[in-house]
């Protein structure tokens, strides 16, 4: 099944800093407080872990408002949101500020073509790159919003990332699913979004109804 739960907490940022090195193979994360009337949350966005196997990839991009008309008219505090195209929901693969080509055009790609085209929009490295570059559009002070799941426990949000894709036989097989992907959204001064995507390098660039990997 997919999230038990999604939604976006907008907020403002306080701070951030990043998980202390340590030497247990533990995910990597940048934590960003977000400030909301119902407190500080914590935010942990998963970077990767400095002893996995497992790269991670990730996305900048910025955004006139009209791509995202829901994040602007959504009030300080988290909101639920359904995982469908009309919600306000975030879909890597199928919204269309971040589909990468025109579908039509895309179909009459062969499968690999259409993912090595797909694989270089992304940027590859390590936790430490992929935090230096979410850590770009970080703001103190700035209106932010968190796309993801909320903590069963406590002010918080996880799973701000890709939340589809992953392959048969992963542990986190069972929670992908469309329209609930994760990210980090920083309001510019301009009225324009600077947007963090992120992914696993095992989670695939195409995915079926269902979220699972074609």
């Amino acid at each position: 099944m997919p999230l038990d739960r999604y939604g976006v907490l907008v907020g403002t940022l306080t701070e951030h800093h990043r998980d202390p090195p340590d030497e247990q193979g533990r995910w990597f994360h940048v934590n960003l407080t977000v400030a909301a009337p119902t407190g500080h949350y914590r935010c942990a966005v998963d970077v990767d872990s400095k002893q996995s196997a497992t790269g991670v990839q990730w996305r900048l991009v910025t955004l006139p408002p009209d791509l995202l008309p829901t994040l602007g008219t959504l009030s300080t505090g988290y909101h639920p949101l359904a995982t469908t195209s009309s919600s306000g929901a975030l879909d890597y693969i199928r919204h269309p500020a971040f589909r990468l080509t025109d579908g039509c055009l895309t179909a009459l790609l062969p499968r690999p073509v259409r993912r090595w085209l797909a694989a270089r929009a992304w940027s590859a490295g390590s936790h430490l790159e992929a935090a230096t570059a979410l850590e770009s559009i970080l703001v103190p002070g700035a209106r932010t919003a968190i796309f993801g799941e909320p903590f069963e426990r406590g002010l918080g949000m996880h799973n701000i990332h890709q939340n589809q894709g992953d392959p048969a036989g992963s542990q986190w097989w069972a929670e992908n699913g469309t329209w609930q992907d994760g990210a980090t959204v920083v309001f510019r001064p301009d009225g324009r979004y600077d947007v963090f995507l992120s992914k696993f390098t095992s989670q695939s660039y195409e995915t079926d109804g269902a979220g699972h990997p074609r």
